[in-house]
């Protein structure tokens, strides 16, 4: 066999599993990107309300403002916010009114208790653009007096009696926002993963219901190669008729071919043999003519035999289906050889159980062990063992040994070629280890020569296991 014809085409990647990855990422991507989209509209959302609340702080602060004719700034306590957070210190509400000096910097602030004697938590940022645009709100992060991540809205206003604006400043902690935000990546996170989890559970168990079907189907063919069914005959799906429909079509055309080849084989050797046993016939003379006729005819006949029966053979292995049972090939050869060489204290016998089975047809089988056993039975002492033994690469080995002179690493060699005869002075053609070796090769084994315990001759027979 060649390397081509033993290589394995490399697995690839089932349907079920590139399916099943697929959704595995996706479900990936829908988690991480659903949990991401839904915790950044939520934290927007929540950080818009906060804002709304800054910004309607930052309309009551200027009712409470009062500019004196000097241009100091004083505010009016009645008017001034009156959530309690404002007076507690370090509450993490805030506001603050703060007077611009000529020169742009900060000047003298009115703020809350809350801000008690800390650093004013405006960000410069939003103070330049709030101070560029008055009127307009801006709103940014600070890190508050008790180092508290604070959302603040600043607006610059114009008041009479004054040239430089007042700068108007609300804060608040926004922590509560961002563990709002957080906790809900959370629960998004277990709640999605186990949605996720549960949807790629049920989907690996739909995949393995909707292509357990194929799997039937692979069952199938693995028994028809192995000769146990004949064709696939089983309730399929409407999606899987069609190809065991055209399976079975191509089985049934595979069978018909084999026959149509068996068929025209027997017709060929018929049709030789005839016009070569006319001529055999013939030539019943003593001369030179006869004796070359003679011999070449014979040489003819045995070719004729030996390229028929690996016609015969060849087309039998091309078939699907075959399986034969060996012990009773063997059981059948072992009478008919005790019988033929008992009376010359000759004994075959054979340690194979029922039950082994072999990819070969009968008749090959039969051809092959026939072969081999006759030829061990006419050069044995006294004895003929038959056995098997488990191979590698799925295949059973059929040892033939017998207790004779056996052969050396050249005769074994030689004894395996076509028409080679390592005693001319015994009857035979030289062809019967050649068409074994043939037919073993045809179904995908191999004759092997080797020494023998029993002291002989070992004939291994390989061929694969059914």
């Amino acid at each position: 066999m060649s390397d081509k014809d033993t290589s394995r085409a490399k697995p690839r990647l089932s349907l079920s599993r590139r399916m099943f990855i697929g959704a595995i990422i996706w479900s990936l991507i829908a988690v991480v990107g659903g949990i991401f989209a839904m915790t950044v509209s939520y934290r927007a959302q929540t950080i818009r309300l906060l804002q709304q609340e800054l910004d309607s702080i930052l309309v009551t602060l200027p009712r409470a403002l009062e500019i004196l004719p000097d241009g100091r700034v004083v505010d009016q306590p009645e008017k001034l916010p009156s959530d309690v957070r404002y007076d507690l210190p370090l509450s993490g509400r805030y506001w603050a009114m703060i007077a611009i000096e000529e020169d742009g910097s900060m000047g003298n602030d009115i703020r809350s208790q809350s801000l008690w004697d800390g650093p004013l938590p405006v960000p410069q940022r939003e103070a330049d653009i709030a101070l560029a645009n008055p009127g307009m709100t801006e709103y940014g992060n600070a890190m508050g007096p008790a180092d508290e991540r604070l959302r603040v809205a600043v607006r610059a206003i114009s008041v009479p009696n004054r040239e430089n604006p007042i700068l108007l400043m609300a804060a608040a902690d926004r922590q509560a926002t961002d563990e709002g935000a957080n906790q809900l990546r959370f629960l998004l996170l277990i709640s999605m993963s186990l949605l996720a989890a549960g949807t790629l559970i049920a989907l690996w168990i739909g995949l393995r219901l909707a292509l357990s079907p194929f799997d039937r189907v692979q069952a199938h063919i693995s028994q028809v190669r192995e000769g146990k069914r004949a064709r696939l005959d089983g309730d399929y799906p409407v999606e899987v008729l069609p190809l065991t429909e055209e399976l079975n079509k191509l089985l049934d055309n595979n069978r018909a071919i084999v026959e149509r080849a068996q068929t025209h084989v027997g017709n060929l050797a018929h049709a030789l043999k005839t016009p070569l046993a006319v001529l055999r016939n013939e030539a019943t003379g003593n001369s030179s003519l006869d004796d070359v006729v003679r011999r070449q005819t014979e040489s003819m006949r045995a070719n004729v035999d030996h390229y028929l029966k690996r016609a015969q053979a060849a087309a039998r292995a091309e078939a699907l289906g075959v399986r034969t049972e060996i012990a009773p090939v063997v059981d059948g050869l072992v009478r008919l050889l005790n019988r033929l060489f008992g009376d010359g204290g000759i004994e075959v016998v054979s340690s194979i159980k029922a039950g082994v089975y072999v990819r070969a047809e009968q008749q090959d089988l039969e051809e092959m062990l026939g072969n081999v056993m006759e030829n061990a039975c006419k050069w044995t002492k006294s004895r003929v063992e038959v056995s098997t033994e488990a191979g590698e690469n799925d295949t059973m080995l059929i040892h033939i040994d017998d207790n004779g002179d056996g052969l050396s690493a050249d005769e074994m060699t030689s004894a395996v070629k076509r028409g080679v005869r390592l005693d001319e002075t015994a009857p035979g053609t030289g062809l019967g280890l050649s068409i074994v070796a043939d037919i073993a090769e045809m179904n995908g084994g191999r004759l092997s020569l080797s020494d023998s315990p029993l002291g002989g001759l070992r004939a291994t027979i390989a061929v694969r296991r059914s």
